[in-house]
């Protein structure tokens, strides 16, 4: 087998990984991240569906796999292995226990398709890495997958908050839209707030309860860049 098969078998691989991680993909971005051009990622496409995996095209959006397909998990390279645990010591400080509790569950999946060598490497990087006893280690929240979950499925949330402004306690619905982290190491929920009719910025460890219900939203058609630009021109207490 040639450097030339090689790259192309690799290429192939990375399609099919890309086209995993990703809703839909069009020929042009593929041809971009890859540097090769639209003709080459046509005939790409086309040995992966002479291979049999079910890659369907919409007309001027692009190529999609069949719901429910899956590969079996793919190899991680060192320096892949080692910038996963490497993160896992950051995401143990974090102040939301939820987040904490779910990378340790999605990185313990990983660890296990890892091949010996690579285990024994990780390991031992795990134990060479220690974060600065000056970075604080408390749990202020444990909202924050709850709020994930409603921001990516469009589900307005029932909230109980409190007011660093006036120090007041309100309950309102919100529409969750995007997620803003501090240089306090918190994070903040952006969402339409449907007692103010506005955008507020809500800290999570002020927030004492969340109640999802059973009502969507349309999307929101404002960006969080308008939003952030916007914020710091005319900051408004929740």
């Amino acid at each position: 087998m040639n450097n030339k098969d090689t790259r192309r078998i690799s290429r192939l691989t990375a399609i099919l990984t890309q086209l995993q991680t990703k809703r839909m993909l069009t020929a042009t971005t593929l041809a971009e991240k890859f540097g090769v051009s639209i003709r080459t990622i046509y005939r790409d496409i086309k040995v992966l569906e002479q291979a049999g995996v079910p890659i369907y095209t919409e007309d001027g959006k692009g190529y999609a796999l069949l719901e429910g397909y899956r590969i079996p998990p793919v190899m991680f390279t060192q320096d892949e292995a080692n910038a996963l645990i490497t993160v896992e010591q950051v995401v143990m400080k974090n102040s939301d226990s939820s987040l904490v509790t779910a990378y340790s569950e999605a990185i313990n999946k990983i660890k296990a398709v890892l091949l010996y060598a690579t285990k024994d490497k990780i390991e031992l990087l795990a134990n060479r890495i220690a974060i600065s006893p000056a970075m604080p280690n408390t749990t202020t929240s444990n909202w924050l997958t709850m709020v994930q979950n409603a921001l990516t499925s469009f589900k307005v949330l029932n909230i109980t908050y409190r007011s660093g402004y006036k120090d007041e306690t309100t309950e309102r619905n919100i529409e969750p839209f995007a997620l803003y982290y501090t240089l306090q190491e918190n994070w903040s929920l952006i969402a339409y707030c449907r007692l103010r009719k506005a955008y507020r910025m809500f800290n999570l460890d002020r927030i004492t309860s969340i109640t999802p219900l059973h009502i969507h939203f349309e999307p929101h058609e404002l960006t969080l860049a308008s939003y952030l630009k916007d914020k710091e021109k005319n900051f408004q207490h929740p």
